[in-house]
């Protein structure tokens, strides 16, 4: 069955949301559309719709009229075996002495490294991204130089690879790893038993650290949150209450464009910058409470 998708940008959030709920209404009606701001704070929004029959093109350069958008582009998609193309381009990777794969590799595994096995049929936080890599990369290098937190908060965990890879090296700490989205916990749950590390792991639907449990625990000597600029943002405040004395804060989601912004929420929540990655167009922050 054939795919179309329709695609279009204008200005501005309520445009684009109204722009999106119009094309909703037509005939044949979308299977899926999206609203998407294309960079934070740019005011420049994506409207995304795919079909499974055919859209009416005029019915779409009307709508893009009158809403003052781009002309739709219009195009079929491909017929893909999606799961098997993504596991023919996540190959394994190596972020110091973890090392994070797919099923289909295991046969790869070295045997001196840490093994995170993270399934390729979900693509968020696998360990491929440059923010997920910047971060494994961060706590390798922490690690390494001799810190062991007791507490740890994976916030806006995804797939729990952080988490994971925290408690694959920390056999005591208490590790909690939460996200807004309960498909993503569910994932998360599913990661920890295909890495045997049941009881190891705590996994809670929370937004920020809004969690009876995650308040309990605290303070936390390490937190995770690769996230995105705004939510980091809003979340220093309630990162410095939530983390102990001298705790770490490993940040990401962050484009390089961003990382100032963030770095500047933080210092003046009460944090210092420790060090600073750059992988391609995406960047880490490791950042110490005073």
């Amino acid at each position: 069955m054939p795919t179309y998708s329709a695609l279009t940008t204008l200005m501005g959030e309520d445009a684009a949301e109204a722009l999106a709920e119009a094309v909703e209404k037509l005939d044949p009606a979308p299977v899926g559309i999206g609203v998407f701001e294309i960079e934070d704070d740019s005011g420049l929004w994506e409207v995304g719709a795919y079909f499974t029959e055919k859209p009416n093109e005029v019915m779409l350069e009307v709508l893009a009229l009158a809403f003052e958008a781009r002309p739709f582009a219009l195009s079929e998609l491909p017929e893909i075996d999606w799961v098997a193309h993504v596991r023919r381009e996540l190959a394994p990777v190596e972020a110091g002495r973890f090392f994070v794969y797919g099923s289909h590799d295991a046969d790869k595994v070295p045997a001196d490294r840490i093994a995170l096995q993270i399934e390729a049929t979900v693509a968020f936080g696998t360990g491929h991204h440059g923010t997920t890599l910047g971060c494994l990369r961060a706590f390798d290098r922490l690690f390494d130089a001799g810190f062991r937190p007791a507490k740890v908060a994976d916030i806006g965990c995804g797939t729990a690879v952080l988490a994971l890879a925290a408690a694959s090296v920390l056999p005591e700490a208490l590790i909690l790893a939460s996200d807004i989205d309960r498909v993503a916990v569910d994932v998360a749950e599913a990661n920890v038993a295909i890495n045997g590390l049941e009881g190891r792991v705590e996994c809670l639907e929370a937004a920020g650290f809004a969690q009876p449990r995650l308040a309990e625990a605290a303070p936390f000597d390490l937190i995770f949150a690769n996230i995105l600029k705004g939510p980091l943002i809003e979340l220093a405040p309630d990162m410095a209450a939530h983390a102990a004395s001298g705790g770490i804060a490993i940040l990401s989601g962050l484009l390089v464009v961003q990382a100032e912004a963030v770095t500047a929420a933080y210092l003046a929540a009460g944090f210092t910058l420790e060090q600073r990655e750059d992988i391609g167009e995406w960047s880490t922050l490791v950042l110490k409470k005073g």
